[in-house]
């Protein structure tokens, strides 16, 4: 495929469209001076050095050189360049907590944007490393899958916000078994996991995930960000603060205790960023001592530059037109490249503004290019997510759509695609963000309907069939035509009634257990009043009472236990 980068530059062209109307005007104007002095034959006669075509051909050769200069200067692109290289270093994965505690202010700006500056820091410092980028609240999942693009890192981070997770809280197992799967399959490296949080784990289970990937050869690190004191939590829309179910303002601190015994059974160390440079370079001699081993990185270059070529043929065009004389030259037999040259031609100094203004510009062009920007725009990131979505490359389809929306979050084919690219990765939940943002951006009724059509085509799939049949509603009235949203929406319809049939099943049934089980005990009752009181001894009646003090500690027991496992499933908790 071949492109401009900067485009821009091609409107110079212009210029040579006036160099050469300047050059016809004057060369008319010199025709009529001539035919003043006489007959243009005799004026031929007295001028036998004087050449017609000569001064054309170096004023066209001059014309090309600075037409391909500006070409040259919006840099020629062609193809896509793959290079592999050999790296030695370690596999990082990176699991940035963006729940919504992160937004607390104890910290300068805030534990969110501190945390991206620490991830900013970390990118900078690798150079041979491999790095990750995981995400997670109450859910985790894989923001940039492990390579060795430190670009892209950086530029996910501006997009990272709470907002993107749906399910709120804080999981720190979910996120570490999610590190845990993140690395390749390469053995005798280094792999890290570098948790940042503010500690709050709602879930549970974190110490035992660590240790499980210790048990694997991972470590885990454990960067806190925030103060022990706590702070309220702010809303961006509105300034106010979180409150819980009770209504009291929720806040929310730095568990340094749970940070720590993460990172002692990750094997790993616990960091409390204070300072980033200081939390930076207890990092760096973690990370130093792990196990380094060489790597194969694949680099992406998406367009390889072709200006070298053109320079060198606007070199050649210029040594051959200044090469070339102006006039003939009698004395050629004795190798004299330049010759005498007419008065006429003398005067005419459009040549010469022309060498001035091209050397001027080889020297900008090249000052310009070597310093290239590669900036590249949401359109262009979009047509390449395209190509790699088609070769079946969703991943790295993924991060083009993601650079697009980079550029321009408000381009509602970025979102449709990346919609896409994640429902193709069974990433559900962020598929449906996307397609609702498309829904909500896109003006174009067909494209907005096909939006709604893929939220509804995933619900369908996690038998969310309530929220499909709405999704689906909403692709038939900006497409009445869609047969095949007519067809899944009746087929919606027909499964949540089959599925109200079986909870109201389910519902009943539960309920004639329960009226069995209170007949029984009522007849079990009834059964032990009616049968005589036998005589006990005072042995015996200790030993039911104890027993019946031991049953009773067992029930409050398990009641515990439920209760804390009913929170875990209902977790109230989304900070």
């Amino acid at each position: 495929m071949f492109r401009f980068e900067d485009p821009i530059y091609l409107y110079g062209l212009v210029l040579v469209v006036l160099m050469a109307l300047v050059r016809f005007l004057t060369y008319r104007k010199q025709r009529s001076r001539l035919r003043k002095f006489g007959d243009p034959q005799l004026l031929r006669q007295l001028m036998p050095n004087v050449s017609r075509f000569r001064p054309v051909v170096k004023f066209w050769l001059l014309e090309s050189a600075l037409a391909l200069l500006f070409v040259m200067l919006a840099r020629p692109q062609f193809g896509t360049r793959i290079s592999h290289e050999k790296r030695n270093g370690i596999e990082t994965i990176i699991a940035m907590d963006i729940s919504n505690s992160m937004r607390a202010q104890d910290v300068e700006p805030s534990r969110l944007d501190r945390a991206k500056m620490m991830v900013e820091n970390l990118v900078d410092n690798f150079t041979n490393d491999k790095i990750g980028l995981i995400v997670f609240a109450g859910d985790a999942f894989v923001q940039l899958p492990i390579t060795s693009d430190y670009v892209s890192a950086k530029m996910f981070l501006n997009s990272i916000d709470p907002d993107m997770m749906q399910n709120q809280g804080t999981d720190l197992a979910a996120a570490i078994e999610m590190g845990v799967h993140s690395f390749t399959q390469q053995e005798n490296v280094g792999k890290a996991i570098i948790v940042i949080t503010d500690g709050e784990d709602h879930e549970g289970g974190a110490i035992e995930a660590a240790q499980a990937a210790r048990e694997r050869g991972m470590r885990v690190y454990v960067l806190g960000v925030g103060s022990t004191k706590g702070a309220p939590i702010p809303y961006p829309e509105t300034g106010d603060y979180m409150r819980d179910n009770s209504g009291n303002t929720v806040m929310s601190a730095l568990n340094e205790q749970m940070c720590m015994e993460v990172a002692q059974a990750g094997g790993g160390a616990y960091i409390h960023v204070e300072n980033n440079s200081n939390a930076q370079r207890q990092l760096n001699e973690e990370l130093d001592k792990l196990e380094k081993s060489e790597t194969d990185s694949t680099i992406y270059s998406d367009f390889d530059e072709q200006f070298q070529a053109i320079g060198i043929i606007i070199l050649l065009l210029l040594v051959i037109e200044v090469m070339i004389l102006e006039s003939k030259n009698p004395m050629l037999k004795k190798v004299s490249l330049f010759g005498k040259r007419s008065l006429v031609n003398r005067q005419d100094g459009v040549g010469s503004v022309q060498r001035i203004l091209i050397l001027f510009l080889m020297s900008i062009a090249f000052f310009t290019i070597s310093t290239p920007s590669y900036a590249q725009t949401d359109r262009q990131y979009v047509r390449q997510g395209n190509k790699m979505f088609e070769k079946g490359d969703f991943e790295h389809a993924e991060v083009a759509y993601s650079k697009a929306l980079e550029k321009n979050d408000k381009n509602a084919q970025a979102h449709f695609n990346l919609g896409n690219a994640f429902m193709a990765q069974h990433k559900d939940s962020a598929a449906v963000e996307h397609f609702q943002k498309a829904g909500q951006l896109e003006t174009n009724p067909l494209r907005k309907s096909q939006a709604y059509h893929n939220t509804g085509v995933v619900c369908q799939q996690k038998q969310l069939y309530g929220e499909a049949i709405e999704a689906y509603k909403q692709a038939l009235r900006l497409n009445p035509s869609d047969d095949e949203s007519r067809y899944n929406l009746v087929l919606c319809q027909h499964e949540k009634q089959k599925q109200d049939q079986q909870k109201n099943n389910q519902n009943q049934q539960n309920q004639q257990q329960d009226q069995q089980k209170q007949d029984q005990q009522q007849k079990q009752e009834q059964q032990k009043q009616e049968q005589p009181k036998p005589q006990m001894s005072k042995e015996n009646a200790e030993q039911l009472l104890n027993a019946a003090m031991q049953q009773e500690k067992q029930t409050q027991k398990r009641m515990k236990e439920a209760q804390k496992q009913g929170q875990r499933r209902q977790n109230d908790k989304n900070w």
